[in-house]
């Protein structure tokens, strides 16, 4: 018996040791730091990040710098799955130099799935009057559709736009008739968001709805996160794939 016992509480702390070696990179998300690594050129460099907080969630908001002439369009994004806020602040800053506001939430575990309707309250917050077009990478490109679908069934029009970057429209999320505008960006080698599931759910984006293929990029290069996982291998550097995704989403937005 004590020999049985002795083997139990062995199997017990391995069980417990797995379980922790497994889950603990979900369960503690590292810190959520702005302007560590987001940086494009001269002129991103001299935006300062904030950190505010919309209905209780931390939200890093860039804002145009002073002097710009501000769009008349608040940009939001829904984070990829397990990626920190912080890996598309590139992107905001970027945004910002052109006169837009972005502001990227951070969710529970860094799930887009544990609150999809956030949203509502950033466009609360941060619209201020202005036009609202939602991004999302990967699960938060698939949680950012789930969003305008459930708006769509309520009767409700929140946004102009859809951008969707590794993603697509989970089954369910029907936008077809949705009166808005969308665009979709896919990495040439990317693994991760399946090619043919990328374009099959081009059926629930709205008719005209572009795929605009990213040459040579991979799923890890819409966020500054590093590799992935099952992600493919890049055939052109991240700054070049970062420039063509910065000029899909400006063109998108100038034409919205």
């Amino acid at each position: 018996m004590r020999r049985f016992l002795r083997w139990l509480a062995v199997l017990v702390i391995v069980a417990i040791a797995f379980a922790v070696g497994t889950y603990s990179s979900v369960l503690v998300r590292p810190p959520l730091v702005v302007g560590q690594d987001a940086v494009t050129d001269a002129a991103s460099a001299t935006l300062t990040p904030v950190l505010d907080t919309a209905n209780g969630a931390r939200t890093i908001v860039v804002q145009p710098p002073s002097g710009t002439a501000r769009k008349d369009t608040l940009v939001i994004v829904y984070p990829g799955g397990l990626v920190r806020p912080q890996a598309y602040e590139w992107l905001a800053r970027a945004l910002a130099v052109r006169g837009y506001t972005t502001v990227i939430p951070e969710f529970s575990f860094d799930l887009a799935v544990t609150d999809t309707g956030r949203a509502t309250a950033l466009i609360e917050r941060y619209a201020e009057g202005r036009r609202v077009v939602l991004a999302g990478h990967s699960l938060g490109g698939a949680m950012a559709a789930q969003y305008l679908a459930d708006e769509q069934k309520a009767g409700r029009r929140p946004v102009a736009g859809l951008v969707l970057m590794g993603a697509y429209p989970p089954d369910g999320a029907d936008l077809a008739g949705a009166t808005l505008k969308a665009v979709s960006l896919r990495g040439e080698n990317d693994l991760v968001a399946d090619p043919a599931l990328v374009v099959e759910g081009l059926k629930r984006l709205p008719a005209g709805t572009e795929l605009v293929q990213i040459e040579g990029a991979v799923h890890s290069f819409f966020g500054r996160y590093g590799p992935q996982a099952g992600d493919g291998v890049p055939t052109v550097d991240r700054a070049a794939a970062e420039t063509r995704i910065l000029e899909t989403f400006v063109d998108f937005l100038t034409e919205l």
